[in-house]
C-alpha cells in the first residue's frame, strides 16, 4: 500500500529540477528495444521472470507513457501502462535501473450525455464531448440492433456512461451503462450488465462472437489483470486463456479477420494477431510454426488453420497463448468464446429488471435534467513519479 500511495498524483511543482515529457509508444518499438535506444542495460529485460517479460509484449502502439528526466536532461523514471489496471514502473534503485509491476492509479467519473440528433448519433456524441472512446463504444454497442434511418432530426438521445482518468487525462475504455436514443418515437434501450450487452428483455447483443481456436486438453492458466502475489511481493497478470495441448496441434482462427502480426513478439515467441470487426484483435502465442504461406494482411476465416501450437518464447510447456483485445484493451476471451448469444433468465432475470428499472429513472431524470454535455480539453499532466528521498 505504501507503493501505491508513493505513486498518486504529487504536482510537478514539487520537483522544479526534473519534467516530465508524454510520449507515445513507436509501432514496432519493444520493451527491449526501448532500453538500448535509451542507452539503458539490457539486462533489465532478461531478469524479469516469465510473467513479467509476457506483460512488456502487451504494450500497446499509440498508448501514451511518461518519462521524468532530470535538469541535465537525464532518464529517471519512466511509467508505462499495460492494459487499464497495470503499469510497468521504470527506476533506479541503489544506483542501477530495475523495472516493477504497479497498479495503475485510476479515477473513475460518472457522467451523463443528453443530446438531440443533428447529423448522426457518432457525430453529435463527438461534437458534444470531444471523445471518439465514447462515439466509438455507442456505435459498438448499438451495432445491428435499430435501423438508424428511422432517425430524425430532434429525437433524443441519453447516454449514463463511467469514464476512466489516469494522471488527469482520459484512460482507457469507456463504460456506457446505459443508453437510450429514440426512432419513430419509440425509445430504444441498451444496457451493459456483466461484461456484455443486453436489450431492455435480457437477451444478449453481442454481435461478435469467437469459436475455441484449439483442441485442448485443459486451460493451463485463466485471465487475471491485477492480482497481488502474497509470497512473490509482486503484482502478477495474465492478459489472456492458456490452452495446453500437444505441440503441433492446429491452431484456428477464432472468427473472420486479416493478419496484423505473424512472426516473433518477445516473451510471446511466435505469434499472429488478427484484427476482426472494426474494434477487436485476436493474438496466438507461443506458437510452433504458422500455416504455410500466411502473411500481414491475408484475409482469414473463422476455424481456418492459422498456425500449431508450440513451446517458444518464455513458456513452461506447450500451449497456446489466446488474446483477445477490444480497442487494443485486453479483455477476457471467455466473455465472447462461445456458440450463440445468451438469454437471461430465473433470479438472474429478475436482478437484471431490477438493475435497468434503476437505470431507466436515471435516463428520465437526465432528460428532465438541463446539465451541458461534459466536452474533453486537455488537463494538465499531473506528477506520478515516486520523489527523491533525502
Amino acid at each position: 500500500m505504501a507503493k501505491i500511495i508513493a505513486l498518486l498524483f504529487l504536482f510537478l511543482s514539487i520537483a522544479p529540477a526534473s519534467y516530465v515529457e508524454e510520449l507515445k509508444w513507436p509501432k514496432g518499438e519493444t520493451f527491449l528495444t526501448f532500453l538500448e535506444k535509451n542507452h539503458l542495460p539490457s539486462s533489465i529485460y532478461y531478469t524479469l521472470d516469465k510473467e513479467e517479460q509476457e506483460l512488456a509484449a502487451e504494450i500497446v502502439a499509440g498508448v501514451k507513457y511518461q518519462v521524468l528526466k532530470s535538469e541535465d536532461n537525464q532518464l529517471e523514471q519512466v511509467l508505462i501502462p499495460i492494459g487499464e489496471e497495470l503499469q510497468m514502473h521504470l527506476k533506479k534503485k541503489d544506483d542501477k535501473f530495475v523495472m516493477e509491476i504497479t497498479p495503475i492509479i485510476l479515477q473513475s467519473e460518472k457522467r451523463a450525455l443528453t443530446i438531440e440528433i443533428r447529423n448522426s448519433p457518432y457525430v453529435d456524441i463527438l461534437n458534444a464531448t470531444n471523445s471518439y472512446g465514447l462515439a466509438n463504444e455507442f456505435a459498438q454497442s448499438f451495432k445491428g440492433e435499430i435501423n438508424l434511418r428511422n432517425l430524425q432530426k430532434g429525437d433524443k438521445l441519453v447516454l449514463l456512461y463511467q469514464q476512466k482518468r489516469r494522471l488527469g487525462k482520459p484512460f482507457g475504455s469507456i463504460k456506457i451503462d446505459v443508453s437510450m436514443i429514440e426512432t419513430a418515437k419509440k425509445r430504444n434501450y441498451i444496457y451493459y450488465y456483466k461484461e456484455n450487452y443486453y436489450d431492455a428483455k435480457g437477451q444478449e447483443l453481442t454481435s461478435f462472437l469467437l469459436a475455441n481456436p484449439v483442441n485442448y486438453t485443459r486451460v493451463s492458466s485463466p485471465f487475471t489483470q491485477n492480482r497481488w502475489h502474497p509470497i512473490l511481493q509482486k503484482y502478477r497478470a495474465h492478459l489472456g486463456i492458456d490452452y495446453a495441448a500437444n505441440v503441433g496441434t492446429p491452431v484456428k482462427a477464432a472468427g473472420n479477420g486479416k493478419v496484423l502480426f505473424v512472426g516473433e513478439k518477445g516473451g510471446y515467441g511466435n505469434t499472429i494477431e488478427v484484427s476482426h470487426d472494426s474494434s477487436y484483435k485476436t493474438l496466438y502465442a507461443h506458437l510452433n510454426g504458422f500455416a504455410k504461406g500466411l502473411r500481414g494482411g491475408q484475409g482469414v476465416k473463422q476455424g481456418q488453420v492459422i498456425g500449431y501450437v508450440g513451446n517458444t518464447g518464455l513458456s513452461s510447456g506447450p500451449h497456446l497463448h489466446f488474446g483477445l483485445y477490444r480497442s487494443n484493451v485486453a479483455i477476457n476471451p471467455a466473455s465472447v468464446v462461445k456458440i450463440a448469444k445468451s438469454a437471461l433468465g430465473g433470479n438472474e432475470l429478475k436482478a437484471f429488471i431490477n438493475y435497468t428499472n434503476e437505470l431507466k429513472q436515471k435516463v428520465e431524470n437526465a432528460l428532465e435534467s438541463d446539465t451541458p454535455s461534459f466536452k474533453e480539453e486537455n488537463f494538465n499532466l499531473a506528477y506520478p513519479f515516486e520523489q527523491k528521498q533525502g
